[in-house]
Order: structure tokens, then C-alpha cells, then sequence
């Protein structure tokens, strides 16, 4: 699988059981549907999320590496309304560039510090 933005080799990580694809040149990450969530519930799995110099700024239209669906470009998180990514249509992938998924792990919302606040009532 070549990755939708820089076109490199995307190769397999695999974290807890769970495997995603990582670009091997803009370092971005391909999530199939369900993955990021698993992810992001998974204690040190932000590891993933490796920086690199490379940029994945710049790209109007890519297509799903899984299906070749158009992605949609503007996928906003419910909780992080700050963090833009893409994900596909048709089978509900989702790339995150590097550093997004990261911050989509550790997101701050206000539930999150209430429930850090005063635990569970």
C-alpha cells in the first residue's frame, strides 16, 4: 500500500495486536475503520506517531490507499475541533498526518477534565 499524500511504501506497526499502516517517508498513519479508537484507548500507543522533516501540507484531493475512494480532507474530532485529518467514505479509513494522532490520543476536552477532577459520579 503506498501512502494518499507523499506516495511511499507504507509499512506495517503493529502495537498491542493492533496493525496500521505508517508512511515510510511523510510518516503519516493510516488507520482502517476502528483502529484509531482502538488506538487511542491503548496505554503508550502514541509511540506510533513518529515525527518526520518531510511535509504532508499541501494536498487538496487524495484517495483512499485502501479502495481509491476521494477522502474527505476536512474530518474534524468531535473532541479536539482544533485537529483536522481525512478519512475515506466509502470504507471509513481515516490518515492522520504526523503528530495528529498523537493529539487525537491525548485530547484535553472538558469531559476528560471533569472526569480527571472529580472522577466518575
Amino acid at each position: 500500500m503506498d501512502c494518499p499524500k507523499c506516495k511511499a511504501e507504507m509499512e506495517t506497526v503493529n502495537f498491542s495486536g493492533i496493525e496500521v499502516d505508517r508512511c515510510t517517508g511523510c510518516k503519516g498513519i493510516w488507520f482502517d475503520r476502528g483502529e484509531k479508537e482502538l488506538m487511542k484507548d491503548a496505554v503508550g500507543s502514541e509511540a506510533i506517531d513518529t515525527q518526520s522533516d518531510s511535509t504532508t501540507e499541501g494536498y487538496e484531493e487524495i484517495n483512499c490507499p485502501k479502495c481509491q475512494s476521494k477522502m474527505a480532507v476536512n474530518t474534524k474530532d468531535l473532541g479536539e475541533k482544533h485537529l483536522i485529518y481525512e478519512t475515506c467514505m466509502g470504507c471509513g479509513g481515516s490518515f492522520f498526518d504526523p503528530g495528529e494522532f498523537e493529539d487525537f490520543k491525548n485530547d484535553d476536552t472538558w469531559q476528560n477534565a471533569f472526569s480527571q477532577a472529580f472522577g466518575n459520579l
